[in-house]
């Protein structure tokens, strides 16, 4: 497989400044940076002499981060936090083996692989092995999936590991890797905020589309066509009124029907309480808030307190059980 302005040869990858550029010799540095782009990890040289020759180019479009990287011989990728992002990996040449949960996936220039947020895994990259990676928040693909369903994702989205290459639908996953790395690699003006949100959503449509999920069953139903107006309304007020003191009957008022009515249409077409929604709502908002601030400038009792969480300890439970982490490691970050 040989995408637009790649050389299979020997040349570096990514000839234009557009792309971040790194290239090593030294297994400690390699591992430094896979850490700052990706998350920490452990890096082992299966070569005898320990000898690796790393090369990656990387850059990050809102949301969504996309690059080359080689390793230059027998190696393995151990993350210890991927929860905050999707991978999926593309192999160019060669192939590495993925094993997660005590499944086995290999991969290959026909065969990809997405690896899930909270994953466990083990990466074993082989000789000669040079791939093409598209990473996406989880932040990101939760609330795009969200939009596109038009209710709250009920449990953490999980792929299927492994991506025939040579499906329609991996093809078509390809055709938009690539006509995404080609135009970033020739100086398009991709740094308007509105073109990098429609980017973003057209790679997260895309991957929930080509690639079978637990929520593949949910676009194909087509019944959330016939949601009543009212259950959209209700949604689109929790939206906007999430960071007030709202009740039940303030939704219920608002969209015009009864409190009984808006609970049996949240229960019949979202599968959750106008209350659970609310909830979720802000849990969200509180990560957000968390993620754009430092330790020394605010608590997270402070913001669980501003959002309307009074009790910490049930708070601390359920965002934990959300998100993967407490409030106070993604504050950290």
């Amino acid at each position: 497989m040989e995408l637009p302005g790649w050389n299979a040869g020997h040349a570096p990858p990514c000839t234009t400044p557009n792309f971040e550029r790194f290239h090593t010799r030294d297994i400690e540095e390699a591992r430094l940076w896979g850490a700052r782009v990706f998350c920490e990890n452990e890096l082992l040289s299966l070569d005898a002499r320990g000898q690796i020759d790393a090369r990656t180019c990387y850059r990050r479009l809102g949301g969504v981060g996309i690059g080359r990287i080689s390793y230059g011989g027998n190696v393995t990728i151990s993350p210890r936090q991927f929860d905050t992002f999707y991978l999926v990996q593309m192999p160019l040449r060669g192939g590495e083996c993925i094993d997660s949960g005590g499944q086995t996936t290999y991969s290959s220039p026909t065969v990809s692989t997405v690896l899930n947020a909270q994953q466990q895994l083990q990466i074993r990259h082989g000789v000669g092995t040079e791939k093409l990676v598209v990473r996406i928040d989880r932040d990101l693909l939760e609330r795009q999936c969200s939009q596109h369903l038009g209710r709250s994702v009920q449990h953490r989205i999980e792929f299927e590991t492994s991506m025939p290459l040579d499906s329609p639908a991996g093809k078509r996953w390809m055709r938009t890797v690539s006509w995404l790395f080609d135009c970033l690699d020739n100086d398009a003006p991709f740094a308007s905020p509105l073109l990098t949100a429609q980017i973003e959503q057209m790679i997260v449509a895309m991957l929930l589309v080509c690639q079978r999920n637990n929520q593949s069953a949910a676009f194909q139903d087509d019944s959330r066509v016939i949601t009543p107006a009212f259950v959209r309304r209700a949604e689109l007020f929790i939206e906007e009124h999430a960071h007030e003191p709202i009740t039940v009957c303030d939704m219920a008022e608002h969209v015009g029907v009864s409190t009984r009515s808006l609970y049996n249409g949240f229960r019949k077409y979202r599968n959750i309480s106008p209350m659970l929604l609310l909830k979720e709502n802000r849990l969200r908002r509180v990560r957000e808030q968390l993620l754009q601030s430092d330790v020394g400038q605010t608590t997270v009792t402070a913001v669980a307190y501003q959002w309307g969480f009074t009790h910490l300890g049930h708070f601390t439970t359920d965002y934990k059980r959300w998100f993967g982490e407490s409030p106070s490691e993604t504050l950290a970050r």
